[in-house]
């Protein structure tokens, strides 16, 4: 799978999904601090789904209509870092097709994922 990682996603998801196989362009690595709106058309460019913390680009996709290749917004906040790598792992190698043009969320014990159209 084709991934644009935002610099808030923690590094140990990162490596983890580059090591199950995926490319995975992370913000932090190449050009920390740029905005959402640079970053959601980074990942259209590469035909990339969306990895990020902020939920910010839930409005950029339903209220301002942005399109998308597809978001996976990680809600698992104060679990160890490899605890978090490990089910966003699992959720992609068992959605990661249902994932293209929904908006995912991830959260612990639960994946939703809504189709845009």
């Amino acid at each position: 799978m084709n991934l644009l990682a935002d610099e808030g996603i923690d590094k140990h998801i990162v490596d983890r999904l580059r090591q199950d196989g995926h490319k995975v362009v992370y913000i932090a690595e190449e050009l920390p601090g740029i905005t959402d709106d640079v970053i959601l058309e980074m990942a259209n460019q590469q035909d990339a789904i969306l990895a990020t913390r902020d939920k910010d680009f839930g409005e950029l996709v339903y209220r301002m209509n942005r399109i998308t290749q597809g978001v996976i917004l990680v809600r698992l906040d104060g679990l160890h870092p490899d605890t978090k790598a490990a089910i966003v792992s699992a959720a992609i190698m068992e959605h990661g097709i249902e994932m293209i043009g929904a908006f995912t969320v991830i959260s612990p014990g639960n994946i939703r994922i809504r189709k845009r159209f």
